[in-house]
């Protein structure tokens, strides 16, 4: 069993920089793959980016490539998102997940965290 908990969004303008954290709880965590997705009102959650148990292997959506970068810290049981030259386009309430796997596809997560909002404004 893992807990997620999203922390760090917030409002910032263009260009900004946030970074998130998820934090878990649960003594397997360091095996997990760890997922970012988000959600936009009236849009589906899509994939972000993900970060296998080592933190050797991570992938990101094309959208997010060269801005994002994926993180963990598995002595801490902490995974982060360090988001650079944010765009209004990426505001979306912002979910950390663990699988099994690391794959873009949120229906193979079996944690999910309650998420955390970002908005960056124009």
């Amino acid at each position: 069993q893992v807990h997620l908990v999203e922390s760090g969004g917030g409002l910032v303008q263009t260009g900004g920089s946030l970074r998130l954290s998820c934090a878990a709880s649960g003594r397997s965590f360091s095996t997990y793959a760890i997922g970012w997705f988000r959600q936009a009102p009236g849009k589906e959650r899509e994939f972000v980016a993900v970060i296998n148990w080592s933190g050797g292997t991570t992938a990101y959506a094309d959208s997010v490539k060269g801005r994002f970068t994926i993180s963990r810290d598995n002595a801490k049981n902490t995974v982060y998102l360090q988001m650079n030259s944010l765009k209004p386009e990426d505001t979306a309430l912002y979910y950390c997940a663990a699988g099994q796997r690391g794959t873009i596809f949120s229906a193979r997560y079996d944690y999910w965290g309650q998420g955390t909002q970002v908005t960056v404004s124009s």
